[in-house]
């Protein structure tokens, strides 16, 4: 089912796929059977296993994922460094959290699970969850700067 505003450039899409709206696969793209690219999602050169899921607001080149993956909003992978272009691998069952970088070249495991709002740059092993979040601070009664009055 490839739905409104979608453009699919040398790319190949298996049975039973979901794609847009406005998905964008670029050269290189491989659906396997029932993957789901959602909509405002950007693939090149990507290998989607069967059955897994890239729902919105995603960009994921250069990478391999395996069967029933599930890759949360926002998620990317950081496949170019200004030089060369690098591989991301995401084995069967992993999970990525939403508005998570995957810095190439990294692989996540079988059933790893990766935190929400993560900056991966090493490899997880299988069934690990990964997290790379500063801890959340609050500063009370903070000075918040205010806008100057117009003519002042």
């Amino acid at each position: 089912h490839i739905k409104a505003n979608t453009v699919i450039e040398d790319a190949v899409v298996a049975e039973s796929c979901d794609i847009g709206p406005f998905a964008r696969l670029r050269p290189g793209t491989q659906l396997a059977n029932k993957a789901k690219i959602g909509n405002f999602v950007e693939t090149k050169k990507a290998i989607v296993g069967e059955g897994s899921k890239i729902n919105h607001l995603s960009y994921v080149g250069d990478a391999i994922l395996g069967k029933d993956v599930n890759v949360g909003a926002g998620t990317i992978t950081c496949n170019y460094d200004g030089v060369n272009k690098s591989t991301t691998e995401i084995d069967d069952n992993a999970f990525i959290g939403s508005n998570t970088a995957l810095v190439a070249p990294v692989k996540v495991g079988k059933m790893a699970t990766v935190g929400a709002g993560s900056t991966i740059s090493k490899d997880i092993d299988p069934a690990a969850l990964a997290v790379t979040r500063a801890k959340q601070t609050s500063i009370k009664n903070w000075p918040r700067p205010q806008k100057k009055e117009k003519g002042n």
